[in-house]
């Protein structure tokens, strides 16, 4: 995939689409989506329609027609970024929603790709249960749901699919792996923010048996997560 190029494909045989993934600011403001979707259709299937959100109607899907470029202009596409107001605590993402509509078989559908909120630091998701993370992506989820029903006296069948950054609850598995372990965080110069935390076996060997970073988590016993599916 080209990271300088959008391209929509609609025809009979595919249709693909992708978005820029490549920063692309104005005004010191992220304005794309790292959102991309690929919809192939049967030859067998006919009388395919898809939606023009500007006309508000249905056209039949036939050929293919190509746009490359932003999609910002694509009638046939909706795509949206969470509002920046959401978490002002982080720094805005590219995270969103695309949304196609159709009628297959006389049966309309959303097909809605969305992308969830990471954990940006470990260090954060270890300090609640469920973590802050964890409220974004279900505050995100829902506003997503709220956004695709917005025909509540003709309702239409959706599918959410995409990247939904689903994380174990990090301060519950810390907890289950360190039951026996003196815990030892470290701390940055001159500042009172943990750089690291250290989980150390009590006995005389004082083995390291997890340490926590902004980006690392680092077990010494890897066989836990592989032996028996994890139940080890």
């Amino acid at each position: 995939v080209n990271p300088h190029t959008a391209r929509l494909t609609v025809g009979v045989n595919a249709c693909i689409c992708r978005l820029k993934v490549r920063e692309a600011k104005r005004g010191g403001q992220v304005n794309d989506q790292a959102l991309g979707s690929m919809y192939f259709i049967h030859r067998a299937l006919k009388n395919i329609y898809q939606y023009d959100f500007n006309v508000k109607d249905f056209k039949t899907v036939s050929g293919q027609t190509k746009y490359v470029g932003s999609l910002n202009g694509v009638c046939t596409v909706e795509t949206e970024k969470f509002p920046k107001n959401f978490w002002p605590d982080f720094k805005w993402s590219r995270k969103g929603f695309l949304r196609t509509r159709w009628i297959i078989h006389n049966q309309g559908l959303d097909l809605v790709n969305i992308h969830l909120f990471h954990d940006a630091s470990n260090l954060i998701a270890v300090n609640s249960s469920p973590s802050i993370y964890s409220a974004n992506r279900k505050k995100a989820l829902r506003y997503v749901i709220n956004r695709i029903s917005d025909s509540p006296s003709n309702p239409i069948p959706f599918f959410l699919f995409g990247d939904f950054n689903f994380r174990l609850d990090t301060l519950t598995l810390v907890q289950r792996l360190t039951i026996e372990a003196d815990v030892v965080k470290v701390m940055k110069d001159r500042t009172n923010e943990v750089e690291k935390i250290i989980f150390e076996e009590k006995d005389d060997g004082r083995q390291m048996l997890l340490q926590i970073e902004e980006k690392l988590f680092e077990y010494v016993h890897q066989a836990v997560f592989r032996k028996d599916n994890g139940r080890a």
